[in-house]
């Protein structure tokens, strides 16, 4: 009887469900996941060389290259990376050249198209970096204090599983605490990611104070153009996105179509292609000035609109200006920046960034920025985000956390880069790390803790 109850019992049990193997990745994507690892490895390496330190190949790998998009997080640890004097090349496809990155003196790194196979003509940079020491605050109960604080940040007390690179804390110009993670120090460039679209809103207001630039008119995009207002005056009349203004553009309200969050722009940054090949062919899904919606390609727009400026003001000069020696805006191979991610930094040169804003855009007693710059950018005079914060013209807006003064203002980057500005109180608090996906820092409430501290 048991015998015929098992049988019975086997009768009627379902067949094993094959699994089905997890699709082979597309070619599309294997030269992505070789043009991210290609473009990293040579930035992390050849930008840290630059500015006199050095990084290794496993840091990077333990760092930049750890959980990313999740499409090629598994690719990019498993490909081969060969790195040479002026270039860092992935291989990816047996019937394909490698994705290659190449060093230029002074700019970074910047990714090849797919199937370049071009000469090394590339000089290197010479020379080091000038000294950037700041003025240290005498020791006290503060400083014990803030460091605590800075203890946690590291330690994971802002957020399980971040990974906390490097934190500067200045209080009235002086360096109140600085700390890094291993294999980091103060002349160690990060990638900015989005922290760099504050440093485009920067780029543009010194060509405001200079007078080259309208922040209020047309944003001067000439795909969007009739040949006969090439001058960048006269406009199509069938083309409803002349009408997008500048100030638009820095206030992500454009109204142009934003598919993904940020509007993920991999082709650019790591596919080799131009910045103006793509950016310039969006649609408009709604009205100019009426929806709010983070999206690189409006930076990557506003730096279109005003590249006529970088002959003679390149972002390169405005660095220089104010310090930042080790800090490097890269480009696409056709020479377009890419200022709204690809910036390389060390934290105290964005900590000078942030000094600037501190001092309502004065530097060394010299005015960079105009007088009512500070208040522009930190106006929501727009659409505004769901969320804890809201946002100005290329800040982040703190004005809805307790606890934190108003007027503080943030850039924010991805994977963990915060520069925090508090004008009223003349401190400037810059976080760096390498985050991986789902693992996120809690900025608001390290700036409260060390705002606390600092009272």
């Amino acid at each position: 009887m048991r015998f015929l109850i098992l049988a019975a019992a086997a009768a009627f049990a379902l067949p094993a469900v094959a699994q089905t193997p997890a699709p082979e990745p597309s070619p599309a994507t294997r030269a992505m996941a070789a043009g991210y690892k290609a473009l990293t490895v040579c930035s992390a390496l050849k930008n840290a060389e630059a500015a006199g330190t050095t990084r290794t190949l496993e840091s990077v790998e333990g760092n930049e290259l750890v959980g990313i998009y999740p499409e090629l997080d598994g690719l990019v640890r498993e490909m081969p990376v060969e790195i040479g004097e002026r270039m860092v090349s992935v291989a990816w496809d047996e019937r394909m050249p490698p994705r290659t990155a190449v060093y230029r003196a002074g700019r970074g790194c910047v990714i090849m198209p797919v199937g370049w196979a071009g000469p090394d003509v590339v000089e290197l940079a010479t020379g080091r970096p000038r000294r950037d020491d700041f003025p240290v605050a005498a020791p006290g109960p503060q400083t014990e204090q803030v460091a605590a604080v800075i203890e946690g940040a590291f330690a994971g007390g802002y957020g399980e599983g971040a990974n906390t690179t490097a934190v500067v804390v200045l209080h009235n110009d002086q360096l109140v605490a600085e700390r890094y993670a291993p294999g980091f120090d103060a002349s160690t460039p990060q990638r900015t990611w989005s922290v760099a679209k504050s440093l485009a809103g920067t780029v543009v207001g010194a060509a405001v104070y200079r007078d080259e630039v309208d922040v209020n008119g047309r944003a001067e995009v000439m795909d969007w153009a009739s040949p006969a207002g090439l001058d960048g005056q006269s406009t199509k009349d069938d083309d409803p996105r002349a009408a997008i203004t500048l100030d638009q553009l820095l206030r992500m309200s454009s109204g142009l179509t934003s598919d993904t969050a940020g509007n993920r722009t991999d082709a650019i940054y790591f596919g080799g292609v131009g910045v103006d090949e793509q950016v310039t062919g969006w649609p408009l899904i709604a009205s100019p000035g009426t929806r709010f919606r983070y999206a690189n390609n409006d930076i990557l727009l506003a730096m279109l609109a005003i590249d006529r400026t970088f002959y003679a003001h390149p972002p390169s000069a405005l660095f220089q200006r104010l310090g930042m020696y080790r800090t490097w805006a890269e480009t696409d191979w056709r020479g377009n920046y890419v200022l709204s991610s690809q910036v390389w930094s060390t934290a105290r040169d964005l900590a000078r960034f942030g000094q600037l804003y501190a001092n309502d855009g004065v530097w060394n007693g010299e005015r960079i920025l105009p007088e009512n710059w500070l208040e522009y950018v930190s106006t929501p005079s727009g659409p505004q985000p769901d969320g804890p914060q809201g946002y100005g013209a290329t800040f982040w807006l703190m004005n809805r956390s307790e606890g934190i003064p108003p007027d503080t203002i943030s850039a924010n980057g991805n994977r963990g880069q915060y520069v925090i500005i508090v004008p009223s109180r003349n401190i400037v608090i810059v976080r760096r790390g390498e985050d991986p996906t789902g693992k996120r820092f809690d900025p608001i409430a390290f700036t409260r803790d060390v705002l606390a501290a600092l009272d």
